[in-house]
């Protein structure tokens, strides 16, 4: 068994959203990206796909790959896997990078609104392929929202519904910033649409010893908006945590 980086993809896409980083990386260095449950070429984990059920999934990938630790990397949706991987087997977490997520459960009214767009997909399919959420920022160039759009456009209804239930559902992980005991780097963008930069920021302040990183001038995925700025992050967290 060895060492290696855990990728957690953002909502509603896939895996492939981390290909810029795993071009990037060192060839000797073991990436496991896994597709949630229900992604990408994932089956179903039933009609909620729930943060436990990703976490599980993501730690029989890392188990397949011979993975033992994992710095783990989770962006969004993937932020609240990796806080529940920390849960589950934090044995098993050397790091932890979390990108334009946030700790908080959701309120009442946002998580009734996901259960509403849940219901829609159900009734009507994949409606966010022709009318995407507001993942980038508004100046994006052209090229990476069509490359966004079919990334989603790829994903089943059933399978972004299912994760919208889960998210609806999640637990909140503020009570487990303040043991957070492995080097963590939080990283946030100033066009995030979807969870503001002051969300993610006052979530680093209460882990202890980590880091911020804003980069400005981008949206939610910072990682494909930003291909060689997050990329230098994450090299450099790695480092941190003794993978590099």
């Amino acid at each position: 068994m060895m060492d290696g980086l855990l990728l957690l993809h953002a909502w509603p896409l896939d895996a492939r959203m981390w290909a810029p980083q795993r071009e990037a990386l060192p060839a000797d260095l073991a990436v496991v990206a896994p597709d949630h449950p229900g992604f990408g070429s994932a089956p179903l984990a039933g009609p909620v796909t729930t943060m436990e059920a990703c976490a599980r999934h993501a730690l029989e990938a890392l188990d397949a790959a011979g993975v033992e630790r994992a710095v783990v990397c989770g962006l969004s949706l993937g932020g609240y896997v990796a806080f529940e991987i920390w849960r589950r087997a934090r044995e098993r977490v050397l790091g932890l990078v979390l990108a334009n997520t946030r700790a908080v459960a959701d309120p009442p009214e946002a998580a009734q609104a996901r259960r509403d767009l849940a219901a829609r997909l159900r009734r009507e399919g994949n409606l966010l392929a022709t009318d995407p959420p507001k993942l980038l920022a508004p100046d994006a160039p052209a090229e990476l929202a069509e490359r966004v759009r079919a990334l989603i456009a790829d994903q089943s209804a059933e399978a972004i519904a299912a994760a919208l239930e889960g998210m609806a559902e999640r637990p909140d992980s503020t009570p487990d910033l303040p043991g957070i005991s492995v080097p963590t780097l939080v990283v946030t963008s100033t066009q995030d649409q979807l969870i503001p930069h002051e969300v993610s920021a006052a979530m680093a302040e209460q882990i202890p010893g980590a880091r911020l990183e804003i980069i400005e001038g981008v949206g939610h995925l910072s990682n494909l908006e930003a291909p060689e700025r997050f990329t230098a992050l994450l090299l450099e967290h790695l480092a941190a945590c003794g993978l590099r």
